[in-house]
């Protein structure tokens, strides 16, 4: 592949190279060169810079700073990327899915989720429902921590309690469940103080950790994260599960060997994996096509119609659980960042509210930024089975700009004001760029928009210390409840971890106490009655913006075969890596 670059076009890239090829070359050797296609176009001639630099860094025509010759990729190592690193190997710190999906190779649960998303057993063999508030839990005989520490009880109780901890992004989970108690070295039983309905989805969300290793390394709370608090259980794991992490390079490279010693069954084939965070969309499609890394899980939706025609690659699609909406500071008098006449906050009218709302124009978004890979919705759940598939709750107010401009003269904001829009850059679909076309939407009504996008590792711990006037943020994973969303994300903040993620801080007393009272309805045509009222009244009030739901392309190579769950997590014991 040859590139006619003049002399001072390929001096202005070999930064650029340099800055890439060491981040590659330590984690996977060259493939053979590739032709590589065009994937994408960018308005902006430093992206094309970049995108150029990266077709020259990995092709063999000019070998930029490189110096390494080209080789097979072995099999049974699998090489995969994603724009955004995960945040901590600590499995109680951060609630996130790319960082839960590393830690869930080494870290394992009582209970699991088959490749349908039921519920299997894990760690736990058996469990029996003895009383409306009483579980009791067989736990598996013979199993080990990857440093040869038996598992016992006594691992399920410590890590039950150390997940309750404020410095766990999980907390709500673990109080959820209850509070466990040995009856014998391989049996527990949970003693719930109320009815949970999803007990057994609840215990799906706790790792089991080693008593013995996190009192030995000092690590028996979970990281605090969002005050940049640095422990040894950050950058170091021990688990039961079927892989083990060899090496944590944070923003850099993690890697990853097979547990030789795990209980359970391999279904793929691979021994090694490394993971390596590539931020740039151009430079990690680059990777793939020339044959660096076996699989992307987040290409940009802009590739994926050449990346479809290229050979040697493959595209599977699918629905993931999650929503992406806006948050509002609802709770302060005065916005932290904003210029708003009178020094009010806006956001606590419910019109301005509103009128931001019908100023969004969703199916442009669909059309022009997701390519298709959206789903525009007013609901309020990760799926709509959250709202029990109703119409009403899962439509969206209509997209109508002289509305929205009546409801801000209404609510006296005629002339507009001005705030900042926090968003991350490496963690939901296009999320920088669905952010600044809000910002333009939004101009419409004199609301001048800054866009503050940065990397999910400086976002998410801005947002824990409620640091914000408007975001956007996610939400999902495996469980379809309205559970899920209602206790950690939509009521109002209070102990234990309730409202833990409500950063924009509202309160909504009618719906915290419908919401409360269907986590604790055992009869499920109450509940579901409980539930739908709960998300009317939330609804109504205009809380958050609803915009879509994500459809989650992953890309990989022809020899590879992947399992693709809609809650986007990337199981590497399922993974095949064919011979070249």
């Amino acid at each position: 592949m040859n590139h006619p670059l003049s002399a001072p076009a390929a001096a202005a890239l070999l930064p650029v190279s340099r800055r890439l090829s060491p981040l590659l070359r330590q984690s996977m050797p060259l493939a053979r060169p590739l032709s590589l296609p065009r994937v994408g176009t960018s308005p902006s001639p430093r992206a094309a810079l970049v995108r150029m630099a990266a077709a020259v860094s990995l092709g063999a025509g000019l070998v930029l700073g490189l110096g390494l010759a080209a080789q097979p990729v072995q099999a049974q190592t699998l090489r995969w990327a994603g724009a955004g690193d995960m945040q901590t190997a600590d499995p109680h710190s951060q609630n996130e899915i790319v960082t839960n999906a590393m830690n869930g190779q080494v870290y394992e649960r009582l209970v699991a989720r088959d490749r349908n998303l039921n519920l299997v057993p894990s760690l736990a063999t058996e469990w029996t429902q003895l009383k409306p508030t009483l579980w009791r839990v067989k736990l598996r005989q013979g199993v080990k921590f990857q440093d040869g520490t038996p598992f016992t009880a006594d691992d399920v109780l410590f890590s039950v309690a150390r997940a309750k901890d404020v410095n766990s992004n999980i907390s709500a989970y673990a109080q959820a469940v209850g509070t466990p108690r040995k009856v014998d070295d391989f049996t527990v039983e949970f003693q719930l103080e109320q009815v949970n309905p999803i007990f057994l989805q609840h215990l799906d969300l706790i790792f089991i950790m080693s008593k013995r290793w996190s009192e030995q390394h000092k690590v028996t709370r979970p990281q605090n994260y969002k005050d940049k608090d640095e422990t040894y259980a950050a950058t170091h794991s021990n688990g039961t599960g079927p892989y083990m992490m060899m090496e944590r390079q944070p923003g850099v490279r993690t890697s990853f060997k097979r547990n030789p010693n795990w209980w359970g069954k391999f279904e793929g084939n691979v021994q090694e994996a490394v993971f390596t965070p590539i931020a740039n969309d151009s430079t990690r499609l680059a990777a793939l096509v020339s044959g660096e890394v076996d699989v992307v899980l987040d290409p940009a939706p802009r590739d994926l119609n050449k990346l479809k025609q290229t050979s040697g690659v493959k595209v599977l699609e699918g629905p993931e659980n999650r929503l992406i909406f806006i948050g509002m500071d609802q709770a302060r008098d005065k916005l932290l960042y904003g210029k708003v006449p009178g020094d009010k906050n806006p956001f606590k009218d419910a019109r301005v509210r509103q009128a931001l709302y019908q100023a969004i124009d969703i199916n442009a978004i669909k059309l022009k930024l997701m390519n298709g890979l959206s789903i525009p919705t007013g609901g309020l759940t990760p799926s709509p089975l959250g709202a029990y598939n109703d119409a009403q709750i899962e439509a969206r107010l209509p997209y109508d700009v002289a509305a929205a401009k009546k409801l801000m003269a209404d609510a006296g904001y005629g002339n507009g004001f001005e705030v900042t829009l926090d968003c991350t850059n490496n963690r939901y679909v296009n999320d920088d760029k669905i952010c600044l076309a809000l910002a333009s939407m939004w101009a419409q009504l004199k609301v001048k928009v800054n866009v503050n996008a940065q990397p999910r590792t400086l976002m998410f711990p801005k947002l824990e210390k409620m640091d914000t006037s408007l975001y956007m943020f996610g939400w999902g994973g495996v469980i379809t409840d309205a559970e899920v969303a209602f206790t950690p994300l939509l009521r109002n903040r209070g102990d234990k971890g309730v409202g833990y993620y409500n950063f924009g801080n509202w309160k909504d007393d009618k719906f915290d106490a419908l919401a409360a009272s269907s986590s604790v309805e055992a009869d499920p045509k109450k509940r579901e009655e409980l539930v739908k009222s709960a998300l009317r009244e939330f609804k109504a009030q205009n809380h958050v913006i609803p915009l879509h739901r994500q459809m989650i392309p992953w890309a990989f190579r022809q020899n590879v075969t992947v399992q693709h769950r809609a809650d986007n997590w990337f199981e590497l014991r399922w993974v095949t890596v064919a011979g070249k």
